[in-house]
C-alpha cells in the first residue's frame, strides 16, 4: 500500500483520548500480505490503544522449536513446549516485541527459516490452544487492536469492531518482496509470489483456525488503496460502533 496525507475530518486529537468512549477490541483478518500489521499498528496509535501481532507470538514459538529441534511433524510436542514457557509481549516505539522466558525473540522472527516454521507450527492445534487463551485474556479489558488469520472466527469473535482486510495476491506478493529486499534478504518476486500463493491455499483449506470471512466483518480490499486510506475505513467504522453504543 502507498502512504497518502491523513484522512480529512478525522479528529485524532479527540481519538487519542480513548477515556472518553468506550475502548473497544478491534479484530483484523485476513491473508498474508494485506497490510494487517502496517494497518493494525497506525489504528493503534490514532486511538490510543494496544496493538496485539497475534502471528510475532506464533513466529517466536517457531524460533524456540527449531532451536530445541522440535519436530514440527509432532504436534503434541510442539503443544507441551508452549504451554511450558512463559510467553511476554510489548510494543516499544511501533516494534512489536516477544520474550519467551525471559529471552527475546524479536531479532529473529522475520527472517526466511521463520517464515517458512511458522507455517508448521501455526497449524499446529495444541499450540493454537494455549496462543488463543493467552491472547483472549490480552484482549479482554478492551482499548485493543488486533490482527491475525483467525482472530474474528476463534479469538474474539465477539469483537466490537470485525475486519477483513485483503489485496491481490499479486499485489501482496509485490509488497512482501519489497520488504524482504529492505531487509536485504534475497528472495525473487516469483519465489515469494509462490510461497504465498501455497500460503493462501492452506491458510483456506485447513480444518481448523482457517482464514474466512466472517459474519459481520467488513470486507476491505486494499489492493488500491493507501495505508491511510484504509485505516481511514476502520476509523470510521469504530467511530459509527461508539455513536450506538452511547446512543
Amino acid at each position: 500500500m502507498k502512504r497518502s496525507q491523513p484522512c480529512k475530518n478525522q479528529d485524532t486529537q479527540t481519538a487519542r483520548k480513548p477515556g472518553r468512549r468506550k475502548r473497544l477490541r478491534i479484530a483484523i483478518d485476513g491473508p498474508a500480505g494485506a497490510g494487517k500489521s502496517t494497518v493494525a499498528r497506525r489504528v493503534a496509535d490514532i486511538l490510543g490503544y494496544i496493538y496485539l501481532d497475534t502471528g510475532a507470538m506464533y513466529r517466536a514459538l517457531a524460533v524456540l522449536a527449531l532451536d530445541r529441534n522440535i519436530s514440527f511433524d509432532d504436534p503434541q510436542a510442539l503443544g507441551e513446549m508452549a504451554s511450558s514457557v512463559r510467553i511476554d509481549v510489548s510494543e516499544d516505539d511501533g516494534v512489536f516485541r516477544v520474550w519467551i522466558d525471559g529471552e527475546e525473540f524479536t531479532h529473529r522472527l522475520r527472517t526466511p527459516e521463520t517464515d517458512r516454521a511458522v507455517k508448521l507450527i501455526s497449524m499446529a492445534q495444541p499450540v493454537r490452544r494455549v496462543l488463543v487463551e493467552i491472547q483472549r485474556e490480552l484482549a479482554r479489558r478492551g482499548g485493543v487492536v488486533m490482527e491475525g488469520r483467525d482472530i474474528t472466527s476463534v479469538v474474539i469473535p465477539d469483537a466490537e469492531v470485525k475486519v477483513f482486510l485483503t489485496a491481490d495476491v499479486t499485489e501482496r506478493a509485490r509488497r512482501r518482496w519489497v520488504e524482504l529486499r529492505n531487509k536485504g534478504i534475497d528472495m525473487s518476486f516469483d519465489e515469494v509470489l509462490a510461497e504465498l500463493q501455497a500460503r493462501d491455499a492452506k491458510d483456506h483449506e485447513r480444518g481448523w483456525g482457517k482464514l474466512v470471512k466472517v459474519e459481520g466483518a467488513v470486507l476491505i480490499d486494499s489492493t488500491h488503496l493507501s495505508i491511510d486510506e484504509v485505516c481511514c475505513i476502520i476509523i470510521g467504522l469504530c467511530e459509527a460502533k461508539q455513536r450506538c453504543s452511547t446512543s
